[in-house]
């Protein structure tokens, strides 16, 4: 293979399809018959979802070389999406024919037989690829598979179990012993098999139908209810997820603990009817130490250090009671010249923590520190991905790994320092850290607030976001930047393109106030104070995103029921983040939620020139706008109660002056001072990272940190 096509080669691996398919029609030009090159070529197309052209590719191909078995196993797979399934057939039949132990192959070739009903045909297809594999999980399911279609369910019960012997995280083989078993009408074991699938399942239709059956057979069966309402969730249906959160409450008093996800998704919603007794409810249950839901929850409802810390460390110690008190030590080891850093996260993709990670990824200084991306998110390939893959030295996809596999990943790696870029929100694999991935462990840009666990060493801050008076309610030691806690891209694109208010839907010459943030955060109390601002502010309107229909009406009712035409509230659309931060400029002051303020939110706004008006609270969360505005020098955006945020806000939207002076310091700080200087933030927190390093070489314990 010559130089140029592995060039190609090895950009199709890092995902960089159009840059190899480029390098590839220029080696054509130049060796037309390269068999190797058009085999390529096929691969990219079928990555793109492009099977006609792959298919045209892959015959070029084959007229080549036709005693290569490999392409005719990509010929049956592209068949397969043509629904062509005959001749994908006979093209597995081909490869098997010049690779006679092609176990792919036949594992492959049975799937097809069993879709077109030839179970028989499939079974003998899925023994022989076991035959040749006597460990292959995947054919041990599908075998299980065929022998159900052909009613053998004791056989199929063996093979699904030995399946999952082999993957003991395979949903697919869950359900599908669910189902052998729903044929023996085993009720107890239908469903403790379907909850495992839910545990592991990314298929959500799929798990409804799992669920809704289950739910037939046991009624009261609360478990079930519980899951179907974070499935319906998980594709933003919340009014039923609502209503299968409540009835699983309602069946079984141990789920009261979960009462903080059915709040979050009320909260989604702007569903505020049951909203003072809830708040209630969740301050007494954590007051009585009683376990409650993931601690992200109360980040938006509570503005309180004090129950935010209790929460967090009950729910660590009862979430991972089995292993949170059998942390491995890490050998100690010779002190390099490279600081190995870890960042872990499954956001590392069109993302906001995507966005304000990728610069400084970039920037690190390579002769000083090794970068190892460790990253478990959903299968993706766009912009954002690609650009923070090829950052680091190592990128390693673990998203099929077990948080201990991934933690002894990291110690064969010997990373020096783990940083957390998620803490307890969404699609977290913390079991990672309490494995104790690495001998320095950091909570850092993901989770504002303590996460009240003993394996992490540091939380990543900065002296507004965490006064010295607060440090007692946090379990991590602070490492204080100078300047604000939040990175950001220097590089972040914002469209030229110029927004009319007209095509907005915005009015032409009224005073535009807007939030962009997300729904759940919008408290009752938030949005009193906007609704005051409102009536105070003649012919003045707010606007918002879309975010679903049903919030939508409930913040028009809202209004209506504080004396606000519901036509002051005005919804847009999403947008392209650069065409969104462009259309930014239509409005003329950004009010901030409280107690969970903006974050990447509010540094977009800063970036295109809106100023942003925020209220000051004791927690993290409360404290992050305030955090970006003394980074960019505005201080006089911060309020510290109700009535003066009310104030301020009229009193920019009633003197002109007032808001072109501080729109004016805006756009001169933000080009001079740190907020946006992503070079200077990579050498402080790489200096965050020296101060760590240094404590553990010399065993000392960790301590507060402040870098100058």
């Amino acid at each position: 293979m010559n130089s140029r096509i592995k060039e190609a080669l090895n950009l199709f691996q890092k995902g960089q399809l159009n840059e190899s398919r480029e390098i590839c029609l220029e080696i054509l030009k130049l060796e037309p018959n390269s068999f190797d090159t058009f085999y390529l070529i096929s691969m990219i197309a079928f990555r793109q979802k492009e099977y006609s052209k792959s298919e045209e590719s892959i015959k070029k191909a084959i007229n080549l070389r036709s005693n290569n078995a490999e392409i005719y196993n990509l010929y049956a797979i592209v068949l397969l999406h043509l629904k062509k399934f005959n001749l994908a057939i006979e093209n597995w039949n081909i490869a098997i024919k010049l690779r006679p132990e092609y176990l792919e192959a036949y594992n492959n070739r049975g799937n097809v037989l069993l879709e077109l009903g030839k179970s028989t045909e499939a079974l003998k297809s899925f023994e022989k690829a076991i035959e040749l594999k006597p460990d292959f999980a995947e054919a041990y399911n599908n075998q299980g598979n065929a022998l159900l279609k052909l009613k053998r369910i004791d056989s199929a019960l063996k093979s699904y179990e030995k399946s999952i012997s082999l993957m003991p995280n395979y949903y697919q083989a869950y359900h599908n012993c669910g189902r052998a078993f729903y044929e023996r009408n085993k009720k107890n074991e239908i469903l403790k098999n379907y909850e495992k699938s839910k545990k592991f399942n990314s298929d959500l239709d799929s798990a409804i139908k799992n669920y809704k059956k289950a739910i037939e057979l046991k009624p009261d069966f609360a478990e079930a209810y519980f899951d179907l309402g974070s499935i319906f969730s998980e594709v933003n249906k919340n009014d039923a997820a609502i209503e299968y959160y409540q009835k699983a409450i309602d069946l079984k008093k141990e789920f009261g603990a979960k009462l903080g996800i059915l709040i979050h998704t009320k909260l989604k919603l702007c569903d505020w009817s049951t909203i003072n007794k809830d708040l209630k409810d969740i301050e007494d249950k954590i007051l009585s130490f009683e376990k409650l839901s993931s601690p992200f929850f109360l980040l938006s409802i509570k503005d309180s250090l004090k129950l935010q810390k209790i929460n967090a460390e009950k729910w660590f110690k009862n979430e991972f009671r089995s292993t949170n008190n059998n942390l491995e030590k890490i050998s100690k080891k010779q002190n390099n010249k490279k600081i190995k850093i870890g960042y872990y996260s499954a956001d590392f993709r069109e993302h906001a923590m995507g966005h304000l990670l990728a610069n400084l990824f970039e920037l690190h200084d390579r002769s000083k520190f090794e970068l190892y991306g460790f990253y478990f998110g959903p299968d993706v390939n766009d912009d954002v991905f690609k650009r923070i893959e090829k950052t680091f030295d190592k990128f390693v996809n673990v998203n099929s790994k077990t948080e201990t596999e991934i933690a002894q990943i990291s110690k064969d790696f010997q990373i020096d320092i783990a940083v957390d870029l998620m803490g307890y929100t969404r699609d977290n694999r913390f079991k990672i850290f309490i494995e104790k991935c690495a001998p320095i462990q950091v909570n850092y840009l993901g989770y504002p607030g303590t996460l009240g666990a003993n394996c992490i060493d540091y939380i990543i801050a900065d002296k507004v976001l965490i006064p010295e008076g607060s440090q007692e309610y946090y379990s991590e030691k602070i490492v204080y930047l100078p300047n604000s806690y939040q990175v950001n891209d220097s590089k972040k694109k914002v469209s030229k393109k110029i927004f009319t208010r007209e095509e907005i839907g915005l009015p032409k010459n009224n005073f535009v106030f807007c939030s962009f943030n997300q729904r759940y955060k919008i408290l009752p109390k938030t949005f009193d104070s906007w609704m005051q601002i409102l009536k105070r502010v003649d012919n003045s309107v707010i606007w918002l995103l879309e975010s679903n229909e049903k919030s939508s009406e409930n913040l028009k009712k809202e209004a209506a029921n504080r004396g606000i035409d519901p036509k002051r509230i005005i919804f847009s659309k999403a947008l392209p983040l650069d065409e969104h931060l462009a259309r930014h400029k239509a409005a003329d002051l950004f009010i901030d939620t409280f107690p969970y303020n903006a974050h990447t939110t509010c540094s977009d706004s800063l970036r295109v020139g809106l100023p942003v008006l925020t209220l000051q609270g004791e927690t993290f969360a409360s404290r992050v706008s305030s955090s970006l505005l003394n980074a960019v020098g505005l201080k006089e955006l911060i309020t510290y109660s109700s009535k003066e945020y009310e104030d301020l806000a009229v009193e920019f939207a009633t003197d002109a002056y007032k808001l072109k002076n501080i729109k004016n310091k805006l756009e001169i700080n933000k080009n001079k001072l740190p907020l946006f200087n992503t070079k200077l933030f990579t050498s402080h927190i790489e200096q965050a990272y020296f101060e760590m390093y240094k404590r553990y070489n010399k065993n000392e314990k960790p301590e507060n940190i402040e870098i100058k």
